[in-house]
C-alpha cells in the first residue's frame, strides 16, 4: 500500500497530483497489494471507461482487501460487461434538456453548466461515462451563446457548475467564468459540485477560496463522498479554508451495493461529514446506467435501510434519499 505520509504529493501541486493519477488495473492493484490476475478485474478500456485514480484516493484504500469500498468505487470488473446488465447511455434523459451545448436545464429556476469534460477520479458508477462531453461543454467558442442562454431565462437565480468535475478548470479559468456569471443580474447563487474536494483536496487553493469569497453571489460546495474512509486529515483541511471562506458545505452520496449500503456505514459517514463542517444533503438512489447495474439494489431495499438510518440519526444529520426520474419537475423523495 502506498504510504500516505511519504507521498510527495503532499505538495499543494494538484495538478502534477492528477498527471501521476494511476490509469489501469493492474497498476491499481499492485498499489494496494493485490494480485493483478484478481478475477472479476478487467482493463477499464474493455467497458468503454477508463480507470483513472488520484494517490490521495489510493491512500485510503486497505492494503490487501480486494472488498475495499473504496477500491471497488474505481476498480473496472467484469460485472460492468456482463450480458445480462441493464442500463442505458443516458439514463436521465439529459439530451432532453439542452438548450444549448454546455447547458443542461431540468428544473425551475437553476441551470446547470457542463464546465469540464473530465473528472479527476472514474467513480465506475458514474450516471454521465457515456457522455459526449466533446459535443457538450462549455468552450470559449461556446460562451457567448451560453450567456445569451442565461440571460434570456429571467426566472434563473442559480447557476449550477458541472461536468465532468467543473474543479479541473484552473484558478483563472473559474474566475473568468464566475466573473461573466456575476454581470447576469437575476443570478443570485452559484453552485460547484465536485468529487476534487474529496480525492484532491490540494485542489481547494487559498487563491480558490478568495475568489468564491468575494463573489457576489451565495457560493454552496456540493462534495461527493460515500464513505466514511474517503475522509482524512487532506480533506479535513479543505473543508476547514473554505468554510473560513464563507463557503456553504454540502455532501451527496450515492447508495451502493457492497459499498455503503449499511447503517453503520451510512451513519458514520454522516457524523463524519458533519465533524468536518459538511451536511449531509443527498444520499441518491443508482441512476440505471449501462456498466453500473452490479451496484444497484432493490427500491424496497433501499426504503428499509433508509428507515433504519432515520431512527438512528437526527434530522439534521439525515441526507434526503432521492431517486431522479427523467421528466419530473424535481428529484423524487424517497
Amino acid at each position: 500500500m502506498i504510504s500516505h505520509t511519504s507521498l510527495q504529493w503532499q505538495s499543494s501541486d494538484w495538478q502534477s497530483i492528477l498527471q501521476t493519477a494511476i490509469r489501469d488495473s493492474d497498476t491499481l492493484l499492485r498499489a494496494v497489494g493485490i494480485e493483478p490476475k484478481w478475477a472479476r478485474a478487467i482493463a477499464g478500456e474493455t467497458s468503454g471507461f477508463p480507470v483513472l485514480a488520484p494517490a490521495p484516493f489510493v491512500s485510503r484504500i486497505k492494503a490487501g482487501n480486494p472488498n475495499d469500498p473504496l477500491l471497488l468505487q474505481v476498480l473496472a470488473v467484469s460485472d460492468e460487461i456482463a450480458p445480462l446488465a441493464f442500463g442505458t447511455t443516458d439514463p436521465l434523459e439529459e439530451h432532453r434538456f439542452n438548450p444549448v451545448p454546455g447547458v443542461i436545464h431540468k428544473y425551475h429556476g437553476r441551470a446547470l453548466l457542463m464546465t469540464a469534460g473530465s473528472c479527476a477520479i472514474n467513480c465506475r458508477y458514474c450516471f454521465r461515462r457515456h457522455a459526449d462531453y466533446a459535443a457538450n461543454i462549455v468552450t470559449p467558442a461556446r460562451l457567448q451563446e451560453v450567456l445569451d442562454y442565461l440571460r434570456g431565462q429571467q426566472d434563473l437565480t442559480e447557476v449550477i457548475l458541472s461536468g465532468g468535475d467543473p474543479l479541473l478548470s484552473s484558478d483563472r479559468k473559474l474566475d473568468e467564468l464566475i466573473s461573466h456569471l456575476e454581470k447576469i443580474p437575476h443570478i443570485q447563487r452559484l453552485r460547484i459540485h465536485s468529487r476534487l474536494p474529496i480525492v484532491i483536496p490540494q485542489r481547494i487553493t487559498e487563491q480558490l477560496c478568495k475568489r468564491l469569497r468575494r463573489s457576489r453571489f451565495q457560493v454552496t460546495l456540493v462534495i461527493h463522498c460515500n464513505h466514511p474512509q474517503e475522509i482524512d486529515a487532506d480533506v479535513e483541511q479543505a473543508m476547514t479554508k473554505l468554510r473560513a471562506h464563507k463557503v456553504t458545505l454540502l455532501n451527496q452520496a450515492v447508495l451502493l451495493k457492497n459499498i455503503n449500503d449499511s447503517v453503520t456505514t451510512l451513519e458514520a459517514l454522516s457524523v463524519e461529514l458533519f465533524r468536518i463542517g459538511v451536511l449531509p444533503y443527498y444520499l441518491h438512489t443508482l441512476d440505471p446506467v449501462q456498466g453500473a447495474a452490479h451496484f444497484g439494489q432493490p427500491l424496497q431495499q433501499c426504503k428499509q435501510l433508509y428507515q433504519s438510518l432515520q431512527a438512528k440519526l437526527p434530522g439534521y444529520l439525515l441526507p434526503r434519499l432521492v431517486s431522479e426520474i427523467p421528466g419530473r419537475d424535481s428529484k423524487t423523495l424517497i
